[in-house]
């Protein structure tokens, strides 16, 4: 019996109950929210089926949307997101990487891992912060929760990476 499914629906619930009953009250200097979310997409194995990536990015979008009182903002950053980390995990493997490769700290190697979801968060953030404001009229503010959230966010991705890497060498 394949068990990524399973998983899938426990991750996507982990994340979703994390985000909304912690992590949303988080609003360090006023400013910064992490957005741990993203996790899902960035793990997800590189064959999964584009469509599948994106029904799974809108749906998780959608619903922590409903929780942050942001109509839409998330669903739309995540789906990009979604779209976009087909062509973003090309920059960082190789053609000899497995297909069912999940891109992990353990499977790319540190470094590689922390470029791929700065860069895969950056876009997030950027989208999300864009869209929730709307406009460039306080360019400074938008700056300070793009960079804060970023630096949130990716402190919390590779945190959950390596709690990850531990539970698989366990298995």
């Amino acid at each position: 019996m394949h068990l990524e499914p399973l998983r899938h629906i426990a991750l996507f619930i982990l994340l979703v109950l994390l985000q909304v009953l912690v992590l949303n009250h988080i609003h360090l200097f006023g400013v910064a929210t992490p957005l741990l979310y993203i996790y899902f997409i960035l793990s997800m194995r590189r064959d999964y089926p584009r469509w599948a990536l994106l029904v799974w990015a809108f749906a998780l979008g959608l619903l922590t949307d409903t929780f942050q009182n942001t109509p839409g903002v998330g669903a739309a950053s995540l789906t990009l997101l979604a779209f976009l980390r087909p062509n973003l995990l090309q920059l960082f493997i190789t053609r000899e990487m497995a297909e069912d490769l999940i891109p992990s700290s353990s499977s790319l190697g540190r470094l590689t891992f922390f470029y791929y979801s700065a860069i895969a968060s950056g876009i997030f953030c950027v989208t999300f912060f864009t869209l929730e404001m709307f406009s460039f009229f306080n360019v400074v503010l938008w700056l300070q929760r793009t960079l804060g959230s970023l630096i949130l966010t990716m402190l919390l991705v590779m945190a959950a990476d390596s709690l990850r890497r531990k539970r698989d060498r366990k298995e």
